[in-house]
């Protein structure tokens, strides 16, 4: 088993920035994720990270706006999220998994998720 706890989120103006985190407890992971769920609207990938590598994989919407990083003495990921717009408004999701390899965008490859929490950015 693996226990995620996410912090972080809040609420922003439009072109702010935010940083959420994501602790990992359990068992050691191989891959973690962001996940994102708008209002009315299906869940969507942000972004990946695998956990020896440090590949990263970046949801089109963020590239260039949200880096995903790991600590991993911490067994912590990150995702740093700037130049924020209203239409990153959403609860974010962790997800992590210690048998994927890369770090895909497939929601269903991950077999623990947080809480979530929420980010609001305002016009």
């Amino acid at each position: 088993q693996v226990q995620l706890v996410e912090s972080g989120g809040g609420l922003v103006q439009a072109g702010g920035s935010l940083r959420l985190s994501c602790a990992a407890s359990g068992r050691t992971v191989s891959a973690m994720g962001w996940f994102r769920r708008a209002p009315g609207k299906g869940r969507e990938f942000v972004a990946a990270i695998g956990w020896r590598t440090g590949y990263t994989n970046y949801a089109d919407s963020v590239k260039g706006r949200f880096t995903i990083s790991r600590d991993n003495a911490k067994n912590t990921v990150y995702l740093q999220m700037n130049s924020l717009k209203p239409e990153d408004t959403a609860v974010y999701y962790c997800a992590a998994d210690n048998t994927i390899v890369g770090a895909p965008n497939f929601a269903s490859l991950y077999h623990y998720w947080g809480q979530g929490t929420q980010v609001t950015v305002s016009s």
